[in-house]
C-alpha cells in the first residue's frame, strides 16, 4: 500500500488539501482509506459529512476513518490491569474502572500512530492518506516510534530475557527481588508494536506532502520542516502551495500578499516540486469545492533517500557517510559519536542513529557540509580493521 502524510503550518489548509487528495485519487478508482488525527471533526467539515472512530464511506471508493484515542486508551488500560493482576494484588492497589479513566498526556499520539499501523497493514486499500497534525506537533510525532524502542532496548534490553532462569538465583545473591517476568513480556510486545510503525513510517512507499500558503511565514515552516523530514529520512513527495492568488488582483492590499506569494513561489520552485492549488476565495466545503481545488495526483514513483557511505580508502584513507540535510546550516550543527551510535543534532532537531556496521569499526575523522548534505569521515580503527581491508 502507499502512505502519503499530509501536514503544513498551521491554518495552512492541510486538512483540506487531504480531503481533496483522497477524493481525486478514489475518483481515478483507487481504494482510499483517509485518516484523520484531529480529536475535532475538521476533516468532516472539510468533507461535508461527518467522520468518526467507525470507518465509514463517504464516496466510492473512499473510506474516512477519525479513531478515538480516549476508547483506545481505555482498553489499553484495561488490558494492562488484566495482564499485571498479581502484582496490582500484591501491592493492594485499586483498579481502575473503564469509565473513571481519561487519556493521559501522549495517548493520544500513540493511539494515533497505532491506528496508522492498523491502516497501512490493511488489504482493503490501495492508497491510505494521513491527515497529520500541524507541522510542530507531526514531526515530533514521526519520530516518536524510533525514539520509545531506543529508550526501551537501553532500560530493558532484550538479551537480559536470556538470563530469566538466573533471577531467582541473582535475587537470593542481590538480595532484591529481580523484574518479574511479565515486565520484559510487555516491553518486547511494545518493542514489536512499536518496530511496526516504524516500518510504516520508513517503508519505500511512504512520503510526505508537505502544504502550506506562500509567504514568510510558510517560507519558514516549509525550511524547517524539509530539514526536520530529512534527518529523520522521510521522503518529501511534493509540497503544495494553497491559497494561491490569481494573476490580477484589483485591490491595492491583495496585490501587496500577490507579490509576497510571488516571491515567496519562486524560491520552492527552485528547490521543490511545487503544486499551485487556487485560492477559491472561501473556505472549502464539500465534494465540489474540494474537487474544484485541483490537487497534485499521488507520484506512483517516490525516489528513496540513502544514506550512502562511499569507499574512499584508497585515495584518502576513509569512508563517507552522506547524510542529506538540505537547508541545514553550518553553526547549527552537531555530531557525537556514542559507542556504536553517532547523534546528530540539526537545527532545533536531533536524532541519535546507529552506525552501519563497517563504520563501527571506525574512527570519526572529521565532517563537511556541502550543497545540503553532511559528509562525516570514518578512518579505520588499526586495532579493529583488518590489515587486510585497509
Amino acid at each position: 500500500m502507499r502512505t502519503l502524510l499530509i501536514t503544513g503550518p498551521g491554518g495552512g489548509g492541510r486538512t483540506t488539501v487531504a480531503a481533496a487528495t483522497a477524493r481525486r485519487a478514489a475518483a481515478a478508482g483507487t481504494r482510499t482509506l483517509l485518516l484523520g488525527a484531529d480529536h475535532t471533526d475538521t476533516l468532516g467539515a472539510a468533507l461535508g459529512t461527518g467522520t468518526g472512530p467507525v470507518p465509514a464511506e463517504a464516496a466510492g471508493n473512499l473510506t474516512v476513518w477519525r479513531p478515538d484515542a480516549a476508547d483506545r486508551f481505555r482498553q489499553d488500560l484495561t488490558a494492562f490491569q488484566t495482564r499485571a493482576a498479581n502484582v496490582l494484588d500484591l501491592l493492594g492497589a485499586a483498579r481502575l474502572d473503564a469509565e473513571e479513566v481519561t487519556p493521559l498526556p501522549g495517548a493520544q499520539e500513540l493511539s494515533f500512530l497505532r491506528a496508522l499501523r492498523d491502516a497501512a497493514l490493511s488489504e482493503r486499500y490501495d492508497l491510505l492518506v494521513v491527515d497529520l497534525p500541524p507541522l510542530p506537533q507531526a514531526l515530533p510525532l514521526l519520530a516518536l516510534p524510533e525514539e520509545l524502542r531506543r529508550y526501551l532496548r537501553r532500560l530493558l534490553p532484550p538479551e537480559r530475557q536470556a538470563a530469566r532462569a538466573l533471577r531467582p538465583v541473582l535475587g537470593r545473591l542481590a538480595g532484591v527481588p529481580m523484574p518479574a517476568q511479565w515486565l520484559y513480556e510487555t516491553a518486547a510486545r511494545w518493542d514489536t508494536e512499536l518496530a511496526a510503525v516504524e516500518a510504516v513510517l520508513t517503508d519505500r512507499q511512504t512520503t510526505v506532502r508537505l502544504v502550506a500558503e506562500p509567504g514568510p511565514a510558510g517560507a519558514d515552516a516549509v525550511r524547517t520542516a524539509r530539514l526536520g523530514l530529512a534527518l529523520r529520512g522521510l521522503r518529501t513527495e511534493s509540497l503544495v502551495a494553497n491559497r494561491v492568488l490569481p494573476d490580477t488582483v484589483p485591490d491595492t492590499w491583495l496585490a501587496g500578499l500577490l507579490a509576497q506569494q510571488r516571491k515567496t513561489l519562486a524560491e520552492w520552485q527552485a528547490e521543490h516540486d511545487v503544486h499551485c492549488v487556487p485560492h477559491l476565495g472561501r473556505d472549502p466545503h464539500g465534494a465540489d469545492d474540494l474537487d474544484a481545488l485541483a490537487v497534485p495526483a499521488v507520484n506512483q514513483a517516490p525516489a528513496p533517500v540513502e544514506w550512502p557511505v562511499t569507499d574512499s580508502l584508497a585515495a584518502d584513507g576513509v569512508l563517507v557517510w552522506h547524510i542529506p540535510l538540505p537547508g541545514a546550516v553550518r553553526e547549527d550543527l552537531d555530531l557525537i559519536r556514542r559507542g556504536d551510535e553517532l547523534v546528530v543534532s540539526a537545527g532545533p532537531f536531533r536524532r541519535i542513529v546507529p552506525l552501519p556496521s563497517a563504520l563501527r569499526r571506525c574512527t570519526v575523522a572529521g565532517a563537511g557540509l556541502r550543497e545540503g548534505e553532511l559528509r562525516v569521515r570514518f578512518a579505520p580503527d588499526p586495532g579493529l580493521w583488518p590489515a587486510a581491508d585497509r
